[in-house]
């Protein structure tokens, strides 16, 4: 099933849903994000980034937009909006993530991400932004050796997430490291922190990527499309 298209109100370009960014209207006319794209009644659709949110908020012309998309000239817009989707996009991923590592997709633990890799099982690979280069070293080339890509770069993932944080999304202690093991697990992964970085930016993103289009994605290039399971409220 495709995914339907909706147009950005700010750069009136169109786009697949997902990669979009739901914005709905409270009872009281308060414009709230609306991430997971579950909230009743009308919505409106933002694919720029965090920074071309903010200015086209400081120059008044989101209002503008969103009046027209709500059919409303009533509405209020919270100064924190950005900082609000940014928060929402995070926790989102943190999510996804501690889903996955319940279902038993999710390998942390130097030695286990090894295995995995070696072995050909893994499919993404994730640093915390206070990962030590040495270990985060072992473990890609660890994984180009898996996957027969030795020489081709691929080193994983670094968040702009400390360890702590990612901890906690797992529920484990001192989480450095996190491999994907599952492909259709690593897409649905990928789909939701591609979005996150994609809207914080490049100032925000992450610090190193598995190959050299910095951002692009999280998935190495030619990763299948897989299906995506659909996100709870």
């Amino acid at each position: 099933m495709s995914d339907p298209i909706r147009t950005c109100i700010l750069a009136r370009e169109e786009s697949p849903r997902e990669g979009l960014i739901r914005l709905a209207l409270s009872p009281d006319g308060e414009v709230l994000p609306d991430v997971r794209a579950k909230a009743p009644g009308r919505g409106a659709w933002i694919g720029v980034a965090r920074a071309e949110l903010d200015a086209a908020q400081a120059k008044g012309k989101l209002k503008g937009a969103l009046s027209r998309a709500f059919k409303t000239g009533e509405l209020r817009i919270p100064e924190d909006l950005g900082a609000r989707i940014a928060a929402q996009l995070e926790r989102q991923l943190l999510d996804r993530l501690g889903l996955e590592f319940k279902a038993g997709h999710v390998a942390i633990g130097g030695e286990r991400i090894q295995n995995a890799a070696r072995s050909g099982q893994l499919h993404l690979l994730l640093h915390a932004s206070d990962a030590g280069a040495d270990g985060a070293g072992k473990l890609a080339q660890a994984w180009r050796v898996g996957s027969d890509a030795e020489g081709s770069g691929k080193r994983g993932l670094t968040l702009p997430l400390p360890r702590t944080i990612l901890s906690l999304a797992l529920g484990r202690e001192n989480v450095v490291h996190a491999g994907v093991t599952d492909a259709k697990a690593a897409r649905r992964v990928s789909d939701v922190l591609d979005r996150w970085l994609h809207f914080i930016g490049p100032d925000l993103g992450s610090s190193a990527c598995e190959s050299g289009s910095q951002g692009a994605s999280a998935l190495p290039q030619g990763a299948p499309q897989d299906e995506r399971l659909t996100e709870g409220f």
